[in-house]
C-alpha cells in the first residue's frame, strides 16, 4: 500500500476491485472494545473544541480496537484486532493526518482488506466522517496484538511498535467519568482516563511518555455501514 493523497476518499485497500464493495457499499457491522492514548494532557481538548485545539498544537494518537463480533459481507471479523496510529501536523481539525494501521497478524488477507475499507471510510460508517481529514497513508502492517483489560483498566501491546495503558478516571462518587456527545468516531460516549504509559514507534512516528499526565479514552464501540 503506497502513500497517497486521498482527496477525502479514504485509504487504498488491497485488491479492492476483486470484491465489488467500492462500486456498491456492502452490509457490515463490527462491535467490541476500544481504547487509546494520545500526547494531549488529560483531559484532551480535541473533542471539547471540535478538533480546534490540542495541548501541544499537534497530535499523536494510537486508537486500538478489539472486535468481539463482526462481519463484512461474508467475511467474519470476530476476534480481529487493529490499531489506527496517527500524527497531525497541526490541530486535528486542520487535516493532513498521517495515518498507519496495524492489524493482528492472525487476520487473513480478506479480513485485512475489510478492515482497510472500514477504517479508511470507503465502506461508510463512522470513519467515513473523518476521511476528509486524512492526508497521507503510512501503510498497513501485520503484527501480534495483545489487547486486554476490564472495567476502566485497559492495555495494548504490539511488540516493538506500541505499548500503552489507561486507567479510568473516577468522580467523587467513585464511578467512572464519561464524556457524552463527544462525536468521536469510536463512540459518542467516551470513558475519561489517564494514560499510565504510551510508547509508539511505528510508521516513522515516535513518542514515549510515562508521566501519567497524558490523556486516554476507553469505550465499547459499535460500527456499521448505516
Amino acid at each position: 500500500m503506497p502513500p497517497f493523497d486521498n482527496g477525502g476518499v479514504g485509504f487504498p485497500v488491497v485488491a479492492a476491485s476483486t470484491r465489488g464493495w467500492k462500486e456498491a457499499l456492502v452490509a457490515w457491522e463490527i462491535s467490541g472494545r476500544y481504547m487509546e492514548t494520545c500526547n494531549c494532557d488529560y483531559v484532551c481538548p480535541c473533542p471539547l473544541t471540535g478538533l480546534a485545539e490540542t495541548t501541544h498544537g499537534t497530535c499523536i494518537f494510537a486508537m486500538a480496537y478489539s472486535v468481539e463480533q463482526g462481519k463484512f459481507e461474508s467475511v467474519d471479523l470476530t476476534g480481529a484486532k487493529f490499531l489506527v496510529i496517527g500524527r497531525t501536523p497541526g490541530n486535528m481539525g486542520e487535516g493532513n493526518w498521517e495515518v498507519g494501521v496495524i492489524v493482528d497478524e492472525a487476520t487473513t488477507p480478506e479480513q485485512r482488506e475489510a478492515i482497510g475499507a472500514i477504517v479508511g471510510g470507503q465502506a461508510g460508517g463512522p470513519m467515513a466522517n473523518i476521511a476528509p481529514l486524512l492526508g497521507k497513508f503510512l501503510g498497513m502492517e501485520p503484527r501480534p496484538i495483545d489487547f486486554k483489560g476490564s472495567d476502566g483498566s485497559w492495555s495494548v501491546v504490539v511488540p516493538d511498535r506500541v505499548d500503552q495503558g489507561v486507567e479510568g478516571a473516577r468522580g467523587l462518587g467513585g464511578e467512572f467519568l464519561h464524556l457524552d456527545n463527544a462525536g468521536h468516531p469510536a463512540s459518542n460516549r467516551l470513558g475519561l482516563a489517564h494514560a499510565t504509559h504510551s510508547r509508539v514507534h511505528a510508521f516513522g512516528i515516535d513518542w514515549e511518555d510515562s508521566s501519567g499526565r497524558n490523556n486516554g479514552h476507553f469505550a465499547p464501540f459499535s460500527w456499521s455501514d448505516s
